[in-house]
């Protein structure tokens, strides 16, 4: 993993694609909803949540890391919220702003299964009661949707469509 995320920061350096290179990359990711499993590995699964904190803090890139659902992140890392429903969000830190990265604004749908549907007005509601409470920064996911080729979809019995309910869909309607 190491040699994985050092060779894409290195990349971005040499593109300069950072911020303060000039660049559009603002935030970036070491892990995303670990958190979520992270208490099956016991005290394993803290120390690498600490490693790969530490580890994306040294590769000096000037910009902040965030963790996604991880709410005993480092002090230095952003814990950031990912759900349909994020205005009850904390940071773990009253230091670090109120960042909602995965705004799910549909579902994947399963063979069989109804297509999963989130009414605008329900998204839109939903922003805007983050922002009240003191949100900062919100990201929907998805915003553009897609296909997924050769029976790559997430599971056995997910459709190919990745379109997610997306606000633009995966024929980009």
């Amino acid at each position: 993993m190491q040699t994985f995320v050092t060779k894409i920061v290195d990349m971005m350096k040499a593109e300069k694609l950072y911020s303060w290179q000039g660049g559009p990359i603002i935030l970036q990711q070491i892990e995303n909803e670990y958190g979520n499993i992270q208490s099956k590995y016991g005290q394993a699964g803290k120390r690498y949540m600490q490693w790969a904190a530490q580890m994306a803090l040294g590769l000096d890139t000037g910009i902040p890391w965030v963790m996604c659902r991880q709410t005993d992140a480092p002090e230095q890392i952003l814990d950031t919220c990912n759900a349909f429903y994020c205005d009850g969000f904390q940071p773990n830190s009253y230091n670090k702003p109120k960042i909602w990265t995965e705004d799910w604004d549909g579902w994947y749908a399963n063979w069989g299964g109804p297509l999963p549907h989130r009414p605008a007005k329900d998204s839109a509601f939903a922003v805007a009661r983050f922002y009240q409470r003191g949100g900062s920064l919100q990201n929907y996911y998805m915003y553009f949707g897609g296909t997924n080729f050769a029976r790559t979809a997430g599971g056995p019995l997910q459709i190919t469509s990745y379109d997610y309910d997306a606000p633009v869909n995966e024929y980009g309607m």
